[in-house]
């Protein structure tokens, strides 16, 4: 099952099973979402300067068949401001009203803090969500 990409080894346990048998699918998602929590922790971390987006950041831990993985994501309804100021439109510069006066706007630079969270800690989270879905599969009697 190493092949490394912990997506790929979840879709091939996907694809093996048919379908993830429930004590396997309990048992692994805490385990991959402890594997990203770094990752999610290190984005709060970033966007500390902020004081909405580090309480509105989510991890998310999806099983399907089409689009296994896990997710971290910036809640809207919390911080409507974090995917601009994160630069997720490829935009470096956000234009927004100063103190929400339409007739005063400003123009700010972006202050990305997913992404580098996510290229900082890839690597180790990768392999920990790899070990984590082995090791679940072997306790799970999966050879």
């Amino acid at each position: 099952m190493a092949t490394g990409n912990p997506a790929e080894e979840i879709r091939k346990l996907i694809g093996d099973l048919g379908k993830i048998p429930p004590e396997l699918r309990k048992a692994l998602r805490p385990a991959l979402k402890g594997a990203a929590e770094p990752i999610a922790a290190d984005a709060r971390g970033r966007a500390s300067w902020s004081r909405r987006i580090p309480s509105a950041i989510t991890l998310s831990v999806r099983l399907s068949k089409r689009n296994p993985g896990v997710s971290i994501r910036v809640r809207q309804t919390r911080a409507p401001h974090g995917r601009p100021l994160e630069g997720i439109t490829g935009a470096t510069k956000v234009r927004h009203p100063v103190f929400g006066h339409r007739d005063r706007w400003v123009i700010q630079a972006t202050k990305p803090y997913l992404a580098p969270a996510a290229e900082a800690g890839i690597e180790e989270v990768l392999g920990a969500a790899a070990q984590a879905v082995d090791q679940v599969a072997r306790e799970q009697g999966f050879r």
